[in-house]
């Protein structure tokens, strides 16, 4: 597994560049080799990593259309909203696409902790030359925007309304901050980047799976350059994923195995579509299941405490169905190695 954007309090600990930082993507990228899609644009990056580059997965897969809209983004200061199903990869694609064109990367939740302060900045108390003095703070965004950096809004629909309108101003073409408590009018870098990623598209929880998400502003939504709804892979990229990240599977039994594994994961997905079932089987739950069937040996255990045991008790008499459909057996209770 790649490892994720470092947090944003690190960040905050380290000096403070100068907007007129020279740092400049010095590289030109082949986006056929490296992201498997051609573009009528040219797309840079830096030469050198730095400590906020994520590092490369490199059993990644991308959606073309998705990675397409994030390069844009890079390449023309594009503001791009990926939203979609939890699981389907929003994150890491921007994440991802960073780690490839060794572009700093700052992913910050917008949870119901994140207040104006923690975002904008605010007055702290600190010592200096043995004096306790009193001295404005930056928070995460002002700090981010002075730097060649990618900042990526997760959970974007779960935002507080006192972030969301300080959001709403960046998106506009000049993109400035007024920072009223230390009266300071902060420049974005040139080479700042804003990307968010949501469940929904702005509108509202209509499926019933995201409570606490809530409607945009249009006013707001509209000032993103790119919109993408990101879905789950098809079924054979899926499975390439699953086998790229699990060699044991590189069998012909182990084949088999993802391949029902996959067939039940899209069989959940249709039913979730026609509302027989309340879940959706994601893409990050089939690792697991993938994943802890390595551990266990046992396929309907493994399924179980990937996926079912969190389902509602409505839905498992239909998941007990499908997955006899798949596999060929019941969904047992399980929990011994079927070997011994």
């Amino acid at each position: 597994m790649h490892e994720p954007a470092r947090s944003a309090e690190r960040f905050l600990d380290a000096p403070e560049p100068v907007n007129s930082d020279p740092a400049v993507p010095d590289r030109v990228i082949d986006t056929q080799a490296v992201f498997g899609v051609t573009l009528p644009f040219e797309v840079r990056g830096f030469a050198k990593k730095s400590e906020l580059t994520p590092e490369i997965d490199p059993n990644y897969h991308f959606d073309p259309v998705t990675i397409k809209a994030v390069l844009a983004g890079f390449a023309f200061n594009k503001k791009v909203f990926i939203h979609g199903l939890h699981g389907s990869g929003k994150s890491t694609h921007i994440e991802q696409a960073a780690a490839r064109l060794n572009w700093a990367c700052v992913r910050l939740n917008l949870d119901g902790q994140i207040g104006r302060a923690d975002f904008l900045g605010k007055d702290a108390i600190i010592l200096r030359d043995g004096k306790q003095i009193t001295e404005f703070k930056e928070g995460v965004l002002p700090a981010t925007m002075r730097r060649s950096c990618a900042l990526v809004f997760d959970e974007y629909d779960a935002g507080r309304p006192e972030i969301m309108f300080v959001i709403q101003r960046l998106l506009e073409n000049d993109g400035k901050l007024f920072l009223a408590d230390s009266a300071r009018l902060v420049k974005p870098h040139p080479y700042f980047r804003i990307f968010a990623t949501a469940n929904t598209v702005g509108a509202g929880d209509h499926v019933g799976l995201y409570h606490g998400t809530q409607q945009i502003n249009q006013a707001q939504t509209d000032r993103w350059s790119l919109t993408v709804r990101l879905d789950y892979p098809a079924p054979e990229r899926e499975a390439q994923t699953l086998l790229a990240k699990n060699p044991a599977y590189r069998t012909e039994e182990g084949r088999e195995m993802i391949k029902n594994m996959v067939k039940m994961a899209n069989m959940a997905r249709t039913a979730f579509k026609a509302d027989e079932i309340s879940s959706v089987l994601s893409s990050r739950a089939l690792l697991e299941w993938a994943d802890n069937y390595q551990i266990f040996k046992d396929c309907a255990f493994a399924f179980r405490l990937s996926f079912y045991n969190r389902c509602d008790q409505a839905d498992h008499e239909r998941l007990a169905e499908l997955y006899q459909r798949c596999f060929g057996e019941e969904l047992s209770e399980g929990g011994e190695n079927p070997q011994t």
